[in-house]
């Protein structure tokens, strides 16, 4: 099993908004089109290494992790994958709304909930359950990747159950926009990324839809192979 090709179910903005136009021009890429964007030219003159600051964000696109990537079980297909995304999507349940706000996590910045949301962290949660069949089995090197060593004793639990350390409890919805930095890095470039996301006004979101991204092979980015709003929205 090559471990590709991989997939992922995350939230991302639609493509005609400016929250997406907002993250995509950040990254330099769209997980939309697979096409590259011009970074800000008023961000490149103030940080002309900006586009290393968001390499690692790059390879995933603009999006909220609901279900982490992995590669699809020897039994399943990519048809049967969107099937039960759309079947996913049509099932009423509460549509999370958020108060969108830019701020650190763990050393990345990123587009986070200005406070916790039970309803949130249920779509995650029932995202990792009822995607869990399609996954392929972790290999011990993909175990070993994830540092088990410097995880909780709750958050290897979740990584040789579901793949990954951090969901259900652990779970914080984040939409990356950089690396991690340092404490003197990362204040001035947080202030400019609070200042231009301020610019969206953007007083709450609705995290509405689901996407499935797709990772072709190991030097390739995720892109989006189909998006579905949810039924309740």
């Amino acid at each position: 099993m090559s471990g590709f090709p991989r997939y992922a179910i995350y939230y991302a903005p639609a493509p005609d908004t400016a929250l997406s136009a907002f993250g995509t021009d950040l990254l330099g890429y769209d997980a939309w089109t697979g096409n590259e964007r011009d970074f800000p030219r008023d961000i490149l003159d103030v940080l002309p290494d900006w586009a290393e600051l968001t390499a690692d964000a790059r390879k995933y696109g603009f999006h909220a992790t609901l279900k982490a990537p992995f590669p699809l079980n020897d039994s399943r297909s990519e048809a049967e994958l969107t099937t039960t995304c759309a079947a996913f999507a049509a099932t009423p349940r509460p549509v999370p709304i958020i108060r969108p706000v830019v701020d650190a996590i763990s050393g990345f910045i990123a587009v986070i909930p200005g406070e916790a949301s039970a309803e949130l962290q249920q779509l995650a949660a029932a995202c990792v359950e009822t995607f869990e069949p399609f996954r392929a089995p972790m290999s011990t090197e993909d175990r070993a990747r994830r540092k088990p060593e410097m995880l909780t004793p709750r958050q290897r639990e979740h990584l040789d159950r579901w793949g990954y350390p951090y969901v259900m409890e652990d779970f914080r919805f984040h939409m990356t926009l950089t690396c991690r930095l340092s404490d003197e890095r990362r204040a001035p470039v947080l202030a400019m990324l609070r200042d231009r996301f301020a610019e969206l006004d953007l007083r709450s979101l609705s995290i509405d839809r689901i996407a499935l991204f797709r990772q072709s092979n190991s030097t390739s980015r995720f892109r989006i192979v189909d998006s579905w709003a949810l039924g309740g929205s």
